[in-house]
């Protein structure tokens, strides 16, 4: 896994880098994994626009990803590793003992031919999921669950990963991609290793096009509006907006907008870093 610098052969191309895909081993997914993916365009069911700055982009279709890997002591081998065009991550195919085949998150370092499996037997190597409560202090994991049997749903993008720091009876203690340390219980799944393409946070577009490839429609600035359109809009010239803050009038920089009564603020030991 690696970055690709362009030559400046056009403005497009000047500044891109890119993925390399060098870890790329097969370019079509596995037919009985895929499912048709439709995309609303930030419209409802009435044809309204409800979420601005979203249309257009490719057509995709969506991956059937194992978030559980609840098949227990049944080793699989790596068939593929894939790009999977809904997430920053890689995915790979595995092909089970029993004949049956799933997608999972690629963690660094799986190669194709590779054995993993999941279950309380499984040893604590790139790729395997166990329970917390049979993980080494100290490891690196992602695809965390929050509740258990419920599937992954912690550390899942690109590069990120948790680090199990501790361990008190029925929780353990989680260090969190975001600086965030907090309670899991020691029930819950998690599979060892970090998630693979860690290089997509350097990667440039290049141009604009290629956020639209992606679905994502140019963005108007706030100071930029009218007073009717948004409270930072208005004035005279270039006006800054005031205080920054949403549509809506809610503050953006600063103001905590997580609930003071939220049911899992009192797993959390360490706030996570502004």
């Amino acid at each position: 896994m690696g970055l690709r610098k362009f030559k400046p052969v056009t403005p497009g191309t000047r500044f891109r880098v890119g993925a390399s895909f060098t870890e790329i081993t097969a370019t079509k997914p596995e037919k009985s994994l895929v499912v048709s993916s439709k995309k609303s365009g930030g419209r409802n069911n009435t044809g309204k626009m409800t979420m601005r700055y979203m249309g257009g982009g490719h057509k995709k279709s969506y991956r059937l990803i194992d978030f559980k890997r609840d098949k227990f002591d049944i080793p699989a081998t790596v068939a593929t590793v894939e790009y999977d065009p809904n997430r920053t991550a890689r995915i790979a195919l595995l092909h089970y003992a029993d004949g049956e085949k799933r997608y999972i998150i690629a963690p660094e370092g799986l190669q194709v031919g590779q054995k993993v499996v999941s279950g309380d037997t499984a040893t604590p190597e790139v790729g395997n999921t166990l329970k917390l409560a049979n993980i080494p202090l100290g490891s690196i994991v992602h695809n965390v669950e929050i509740h258990p049997g419920r599937g992954a749903q912690l550390a899942r993008s690109a590069g990120a990963y948790a680090q199990l720091a501790a361990r008190d009876g029925k929780y353990a203690t989680l260090k969190m991609p975001s600086g965030e340390t907090r309670l899991i219980l020691t029930a819950c799944s998690a599979t060892i290793g970090a998630v693979s393409n860690s290089d997509h946070a350097n990667e440039v577009l290049g141009k604009a096009g290629r956020s639209r490839w992606l679905g994502r429609r140019p963005r108007t600035r706030p100071v930029a509006m009218n007073p009717v359109d948004h409270p930072m809009g208005g004035g005279e010239g270039r006006s800054s907006g005031g205080q920054p803050r949403s549509r809506n009038g809610m503050y953006a920089k600063g103001f905590k907008t997580r609930s003071l009564k939220k049911y899992s603020n009192r797993f959390i030991i360490e706030k996570r870093k502004k």
